[in-house]
C-alpha cells in the first residue's frame, strides 16, 4: 500500500516536472518567434482595417494576403476598408471590437492613446529602427509606426522638360522660373498647374517650407521667436512669390477658377501639364494614368537656400489594438507591412518609415545628385508644443489653410486690388500682433 502511494506521488511529481519543463520550452518559443523565428507557428485570425477603399481588393486581398502568409501560413487576414475612416472607426473604438490591426485615427488625443493601443518599444529603441514613431508616442513609449514617409515638393512630367530642352533639374527659384517660360515657350503643356478651384492643392505649398528655408528648425522653433515672418528675404514670403509670380506672368491654366484635381492627374500623366505642387503620396495616383509610368517624376520645390533638405512627414500610423486576442500574429503583420511589403513606395508614394529598407532608386538618385538631405520637421522645444498653431490662429493666418493662398492667387490674376507686398506686410503685421498678445500671457 505504501509502495502504490510513493509510486502514485512520484509520478505526480514526475508529471509536474515534464509538463513545467513543457511549459519553458513553449515559453521560450514564444520569446523566440517575438523576436522573427518561428514563424511557421505564429498563427490566429486576425483583422486589419485600413482607409484604403480603392485598393483594399486588388492589393491588401489579392496581393499582400498571399505574400504575408507565404511567410506566416498560419495566420489568416481579413482587410476591411473603411471610406470615413476616422468617422466610422472612433464609435468602434468605444468596444473593444476594432479589428487587431489598425490606423490611429487623428481624432484621438495623443494622451489617450495607451488606452485603446498596445506598446510596441521604448522611444529610444524604436528610433533607431523607424522613422516618424515619436508622433504617436506617449511617455516614451511608442504605438504606432507610420505606413509611408512622405515629402513635399514638385512633380513633373519629364517628357515635357526634355521637349523643352531642360537638361537638368532646376535647383533655384529663378531657375524654375526660368524652366516655367521655356515650358510655355517650347510646348504646348501648362507650365505648373494651381489647381486652385479644388482648394486644398494651395495648401500643399506649406509642405515645402523646410526645403525654402534651407533649415528643418524653422517652422516648429525659429519662426515663433521672430517677428516680421512675410517680409521680403524670409521663407514664407519667398515661397508664396513663386505662387504669385507664376500666376501673374501666365505660366498657369488660363482660368484657375476652374481647374479639376481629378482631371489634373491625367493631364499630367499625358504631358498636357507640365508641373504641379504636391505631396509624393500623389505620385502613384498620378503615374497610374500614364503610358509610360517612368514619365513622371519628383523633384524638390527651388530654394535660394544653401543646404538642401527635404522634410518628410509621417502618414496614418498603424497600430494593434490593445484588446486583440491575437496580438503575436497582429504584431507579425504590422512588421511585415511596414518592413516587407512595399506598400509605402507603390502604394503610398513616400518612403518606408524602416530606416532598414533602402529608398527607392529616383529618390536616392535624386539625393546623390542634388545634394538633397531627407530630414524630419525639428519638433516644438518642451513647453512650446503646439505654441506655432496658437500664434497661427490667433493671427489667422492660416499656414496649412487655403484662404490666403487662394487670396494671393485671385491677387495675381488681377480680380484684387492689392499686390503681393501688400498681402506679404498685412500676414507680417498679424503675426506680430498675436506674438504681441501671445508671448506675453
Amino acid at each position: 500500500m505504501k509502495a502504490k502511494k510513493l509510486f502514485s506521488l512520484l509520478a505526480a511529481v514526475l508529471l509536474i516536472f515534464s509538463l513545467t519543463a513543457c511549459g519553458k520550452e513553449k515559453s521560450s518559443g514564444s520569446s523566440e518567434k517575438s523576436e522573427g523565428g518561428g514563424k511557421g507557428d505564429v498563427s490566429g485570425e486576425i483583422t486589419v482595417i485600413i482607409q484604403r477603399t480603392d485598393i483594399v481588393d486588388t492589393v491588401f486581398n489579392d496581393i499582400y494576403a498571399k505574400k504575408f502568409n507565404e511567410k506566416y501560413p498560419n495566420v489568416k487576414v481579413h482587410f476591411e476598408a473603411l471610406a470615413d475612416y476616422g468617422g466610422q472607426i472612433t464609435p468602434r473604438m468605444n468596444t473593444e471590437d476594432y479589428g487587431d490591426v489598425l490606423l490611429i485615427p487623428t481624432q484621438i488625443p495623443i494622451e489617450d492613446i495607451p488606452d485603446f493601443f498596445e506598446p510596441l518599444g521604448s522611444l529610444e529603441e524604436m528610433s533607431e529602427k523607424y522613422m516618424g514613431v515619436e508622433e504617436k508616442a506617449v511617455d516614451g513609449t511608442v504605438y504606432g509606426i507610420p505606413i509611408t514617409m512622405n515629402y513635399t515638393g514638385i512633380i513633373y512630367n519629364k517628357k515635357v522638360f526634355e521637349e523643352a530642352g531642360i537638361t537638368k533639374i532646376p535647383g533655384t527659384i529663378d531657375e524654375f522660373m526660368d524652366a516655367l517660360r521655356k515650358i510655355k515657350e517650347n510646348t504646348d503643356a501648362i507650365p505648373l498647374y494651381t489647381n486652385y478651384a479644388a482648394g486644398w492643392p494651395l495648401t500643399q505649398w506649406e509642405g515645402t517650407i523646410t526645403t525654402v528655408a534651407g533649415d528643418p528648425d524653422y517652422y516648429n522653433v525659429k519662426m515663433i521667436h521672430e517677428d516680421n515672418v512675410w517680409d521680403p528675404g524670409t521663407p514664407h514670403y519667398e515661397l508664396y512669390k513663386v505662387m504669385y509670380d507664376v500666376v501673374k506672368n501666365k505660366l498657369v491654366e488660363k482660368d484657375p477658377l476652374t481647374t479639376d484635381w481629378e482631371t489634373s492627374k491625367a493631364m499630367l500623366a499625358r504631358g498636357e501639364i507640365a508641373t504641379m505642387v504636391l505631396g509624393s503620396w500623389a505620385i502613384p495616383q498620378i503615374k497610374q494614368f500614364a503610358d509610360n509610368p517612368d514619365d513622371i517624376g519628383f523633384m524638390p520645390f527651388p530654394t535660394n537656400a544653401e543646404k538642401k533638405y527635404l522634410a518628410l512627414g509621417a502618414d496614418f500610423n498603424m497600430a494593434i489594438n490593445k484588446h486583440s486576442k491575437h496580438k503575436e500574429a497582429a504584431k507579425a503583420f504590422l512588421n511585415w507591412f511596414i518592413e516587407e511589403s512595399g506598400y509605402a513606395v507603390e502604394y503610398g508614394g513616400g518612403i518606408s518609415a524602416a530606416k532598414s529598407v533602402p529608398l527607392p532608386k529616383d529618390l536616392d538618385q535624386l539625393v546623390k545628385d542634388y545634394g538633397l538631405e531627407l530630414v524630419l520637421m525639428t519638433p516644438a522645444k518642451p513647453g512650446e508644443e503646439g505654441l506655432v498653431d496658437k500664434l497661427d490662429k490667433e493671427a489667422e493666418i492660416g499656414f496649412w489653410l487655403e484662404d490666403q493662398k487662394k487670396r494671393i492667387v485671385e491677387a495675381a490674376m488681377g480680380n484684387r486690388k492689392e499686390s503681393y507686398d501688400d498681402i506679404a506686410k498685412d500676414l507680417s503685421e498679424r503675426w506680430n500682433k498675436a506674438r504681441d498678445k501671445i508671448m506675453k500671457e
